[in-house]
């Protein structure tokens, strides 16, 4: 199944672009399914597929419904935990979700998907949140498994048979085997997450009103996508209002856009497709306005994800002493939002409002970092050979 994942800045129209992409895809002959947690006009509002046309279904994210059955479940399943506290219980009628929960809630769709519950589709079409939001998002799954590891490690459980005796010597229960079931069951489910957003059939597509703000959001983006390895097949500029006006005031916004659009093809995004998209005028509804829009099908293989971004150079001085460099593409970053931290054997990199964990290369885990440096858009983290680590030669 071929996912695309559509997102940009608040207010550019992104919904609609997502929509007239699952309807293009669906045109071409895929069998296709959107999902959004937004209302579109003229689609049905059902959390359950629902057919549009013949080839296209739409599911309605409803967060507030799925964060009532999770912590539902939770409290079932820590019903002897609760029980002990004397902890009253929650009924799904009080409960009202919490910040956070629309990205779980989509999380948790997204993993029905990966896992085949949402099957028999060739397409799936995803509205994300907006673009700094989604590409924390996008980020989530492989923060949540790292979490999951150093709260609750494998090894961990191999004691398990000495909880009885641990729990008398203490006096308070032990860890229930429960929760290693749930977060291993959890561990599996973000798994399957992170491998459709890193599968090579996944696309990026953003979307974006021309305009200085949208312009610094892109450059934003393209730091962060790069910071997590994702590539975009599509730029599409919202809302373009037609060359030639008589009206000056239409002509003037018109030559704005030209020269941003100009802009975006020349230093924004030089290797990235633009697809202008026609201003309507006036809000689209319905699949005859977004075919109006004439968004392209996604393409059959353009990957979303280009593997593991790093590469390494190795150097060697007039003494022979080898040095090894970790490269990184940030292109847009500034020196000054730039934070690098080596913490054992990872590596905690911060790039403006984004953040990342890496988990060093192998043969740089036995190094000392050396020095780090931004230039020409890559970030070069220099590694020496510990002598207590790395093996001699003769």
């Amino acid at each position: 199944m071929r996912t695309v994942l559509v997102t940009g800045p608040g207010g550019a129209g992104r919904t609609t672009v997502a929509a007239a992409t699952a309807l293009a895809a669906a045109d071409r002959g895929s069998r296709t399914l959107l999902l959004s947690a937004e209302a579109i006009p003229g689609f049905p509002a059902g959390t359950g597929p629902t057919p549009v046309t013949d080839r296209l279904d739409h599911v309605r994210i409803d967060s507030g419904e799925h964060f009532r059955a999770e912590l539902t479940e939770l409290q079932n399943r820590a019903s002897g935990v609760l029980d002990l506290l004397g902890a009253g219980r929650l009924d799904g009628e009080e409960l009202t979700e919490l910040p956070g929960s629309p990205q779980l809630a989509l999380l948790h769709t997204l993993r029905r998907a990966a896992e085949g519950d949402l099957s028999g589709y060739e397409t799936l079409v995803v509205d994300l949140p907006p673009l700094t939001e989604a590409l924390a998002l996008l980020a989530l799954p492989e923060q949540l498994r790292r979490y999951l590891r150093r709260l609750l490690p494998a090894e961990r459980q191999a004691a398990r048979a000495l909880r009885p005796v641990l729990a008398q010597l203490a006096g308070v229960p032990m860890p229930a085997q429960w929760l290693y079931e749930a977060a291993a069951r959890k561990d599996e489910e973000l798994a399957a997450v992170q491998a459709l957003i890193e599968d090579g059939a996944t696309t990026l597509r953003l979307v974006a009103e021309p305009g200085p703000a949208a312009e610094d959001a892109l450059r934003t983006a393209r730091t962060g996508l790069a910071l997590h390895g994702l590539t975009a097949d599509l730029l599409v500029a919202s809302r373009v209002l037609p060359r030639h006006s008589s009206d000056p005031w239409f002509a003037a916004l018109a030559a704005q856009q030209e020269k941003c659009l100009d802009h975006w093809h020349q230093d924004v995004a030089p290797d990235l497709p633009v697809h202008e998209a026609a201003h309507l005028g006036r809000d689209p509804e319905g699949v005859d306005d977004l075919a109006a829009l004439e968004i392209p099908a996604p393409g059959d293989r353009t990957p979303g994800r280009a593997g593991d971004p790093w590469w390494t150079e190795e150097e060697q001085d007039a003494e022979e002493a080898a040095t090894f460099t970790w490269c990184l593409p940030l292109p847009g970053a500034a020196k000054e939002d730039l934070r690098l931290v080596r913490r054992g054997d990872e590596l905690l990199l911060t790039v403006g409002p984004f953040h990342r964990i890496v988990r060093i290369a192998s043969a740089l885990r036995r190094c000392t970092v050396s020095g780090a440096a931004l230039a020409d858009g890559v970030l070069r983290v220099r590694f020496t050979p510990d002598p207590a680590l790395w093996p001699r030669t003769s």
